[in-house]
């Protein structure tokens, strides 16, 4: 029986409901390859990121915007460019404490009906339709990952970067886990995944919890003089790449 209220999705939102035409499949896919085409154009020269990701919903005056303004400086400090999902809360401190230093901002957009929209702080800014395809680009011309407390979104991010470390597909990219209070009782559990073996107590050492900037940023520096030296990329003018 039809079920006269059941809400049909925008047609760009239901490419993970099964099959569909080869015609549709066809077109999804290159669609997917020009927004990747778009990113890696967008940000091949953005310079050495360091990501921080956290809640769309902490306004100015609460203390995880002004710490997030506070990294935001200290990563203009290092010489480095601040990246986030472009978007408000956390996402704006960060971009706005690099931004007011004279640092570099960089911010990688979504297309949602809500929440979401570009923050003001950003020198290079762009929108994707796909989270799969942002989250390859906020890791992918980032040297170091801030996980400042949020939500769903933010704990996918962190997930998705950790198993990438776990895994060797990235390897030493330190990642901090900042708020110690906040995220207590996820660390408990992934203490309790040790004990019971589903990852391994090394595994443990792949994140630094803590809620000491400077700590952080020293955690942060330490993996990135002992592993890196970022080299300048050169602009190719038959590419059409913009001095």
């Amino acid at each position: 029986m039809e079920n006269s209220d059941r809400i049909i999705p925008a047609e760009e939102s239901i490419y993970l409901e099964g099959p569909k035409s080869r015609g549709y499949e066809f077109v999804f896919a290159w669609r997917v390859l020009l927004e990747f085409i778009k990113g890696f154009r967008t940000l091949h020269f953005v310079g050495p990121c360091i990501t921080v990701f956290g809640s769309a919903r902490f306004s100015k005056g609460n203390p995880y915007y002004e710490l997030a303004m506070e990294f935001g400086r200290r990563i203009a400090a290092m010489g480095m460019t601040t990246m986030t999902g472009g978007g408000p809360g956390i996402m704006e401190a960060a971009n706005r404490g690099a931004f007011e230093s004279g640092g570099g901002s960089v911010g990688c957009n979504i297309k949602l009906p809500f929440e979401q929209k570009p923050n003001p702080y950003v020198q290079t800014s762009i929108t994707f339709e796909h989270f799969f395809v942002r989250k390859v680009m906020l890791i992918k011309y980032s040297y170091a990952f801030i996980i400042m407390p949020g939500g769903f979104g933010t704990t996918d991010e962190f997930f998705e970067t950790v198993t990438l470390t776990q895994t060797k597909i990235l390897t030493q990219f330190p990642i901090v886990l900042f708020g110690k209070e906040y995220y207590q009782e996820l660390w408990h559990w992934l203490e309790s995944m040790a004990s019971r073996g589903t990852i391994s107590e090394k595994d443990l050492s792949l994140v630094l919890l803590t809620d000491d900037q400077a700590e952080a940023m020293d955690h942060i520096r330490s993996f990135l003089m002992s592993n890196y030296q970022v080299k300048p990329r050169r602009r190719l003018w038959w590419l059409m790449e913009k001095r």
